[in-house]
């Protein structure tokens, strides 16, 4: 087929004003109805603080709620699994923990995959972990206490398999050579 040089330049020109003219973008406002933080440790844990505080914030800045939902279990892989299977349209947000990221290692039977069905929107705290005993327990430091738990059974709690406080005490162990009786909370 031919085309005509009459009605080439007419083609042509037809096309410049789309190409001149610049593209004007409508985003919807965002959000659109209350947006879900998930926590995956219990009420009044230090996770639920964090989302707590930070949903307060994002209500105010944003006029909408942003209510905390905790979803307590597996150290965290239930929540991220309930967020990784929700719409990805923003209104489902996880407050995740370095749990999340043992979690890959620990459980080989998770139903997502946490770097392929998540995304990082923010980084919010750092933290660090402590190890205390009872005022009246005789070990006073880190030396007494080995030497103290490698003559004596102790027992050490946690905030559940899996967790920070967990993971540690487990290197404690390895590093030390002292054996533990592990006693996991619910947060």
């Amino acid at each position: 087929m031919k085309v005509g040089r009459r009605r080439f330049i007419q083609t042509a020109l037809a096309g410049i004003p789309a190409v001149a003219v610049p593209r004007i973008a409508w985003s919807q406002a965002y959000p659109v109805r209350p947006v879900r933080i998930v926590a995956g440790f219990a009420p009044g844990g230090q996770a639920d603080l964090y989302a707590r505080l930070i949903g307060q914030l994002l209500s105010e800045r944003f006029g909408r709620p942003f209510v905390v939902e905790n979803r307590v279990g597996a150290t965290g892989s239930l929540a991220a699994e309930s967020v990784s299977r929700a719409a990805p349209d923003g209104h489902t947000l996880l407050l995740t923990t370095a749990a999340d990221a043992w979690n890959t290692a620990v459980y080989n039977n998770l139903r997502f995959n946490y770097v392929r069905d998540l995304a990082p929107v923010a980084s919010i705290a750092r933290g660090m972990g402590v190890l205390v005993v009872n005022p009246s327990f005789p070990a006073k430091s880190i030396p007494e206490l080995i030497a103290y738990a490698k003559v004596n059974k102790i027992s050490l709690g946690s905030g559940g398999v899996g967790g920070q406080s967990h993971i540690c005490l487990a290197l404690f162990g390895m590093l030390t050579g002292v054996e533990m009786v592990h006693v996991p909370y619910r947060g």
